[in-house]
């Protein structure tokens, strides 16, 4: 599949912090890519994991923010987003959450969605194939 691509909010957590070099560096990669997109929800999430998870300050943290917004355009939730999200939810058995990155991904016409947490290889509304960019088979799916 072609086209952009989608970032989880584990991705850009990855990215940023030292919590696992191996999978850092595969993130920073995917992160750095030129046509990556996240959304309001990403940042939500990552914003909040580096408070609670990394006990991160204030300041540190907009940094942080600063620096994944430089490298990615934001998609902004919307009404519909969130619709659309309830009939992911609803199809496909996941969290609301997790319906709600998939609405963004599809919204924003993303080809792929990076995320740790998501079934490998599943294809969303035959227009969105989720990847695990730290399976092994997967390492070369960043570049």
């Amino acid at each position: 599949m072609n086209g952009n691509v989608f970032l989880d909010s584990n991705i850009a957590i990855y990215a940023h912090t030292n919590l696992d070099l191996a999978k850092q560096a595969i993130a920073q990669r995917l992160v750095n890519r030129p046509d990556c997109l996240i959304s309001t929800q990403v940042c939500s999430e990552f914003a909040n994991a580096l408070r609670k998870k990394f006990k991160l300050d204030w300041p540190a943290i907009q940094l942080l923010l600063d620096n994944l917004l430089m490298n990615a355009p934001v998609h902004v939730n919307t009404p519909e987003t969130i619709r659309q999200a309830t009939g992911i939810a609803h199809r496909y058995g996941f969290s609301f959450y997790d319906s709600l990155i998939i609405a963004a991904a599809l919204e924003t016409g993303c080809t792929t969605l990076y995320s740790e947490d998501l079934q490998h290889g599943q294809v969303i509304d035959g227009k969105l194939e989720i990847q695990n960019p730290f399976l092994p088979q997967s390492l070369d799916s960043g570049e």
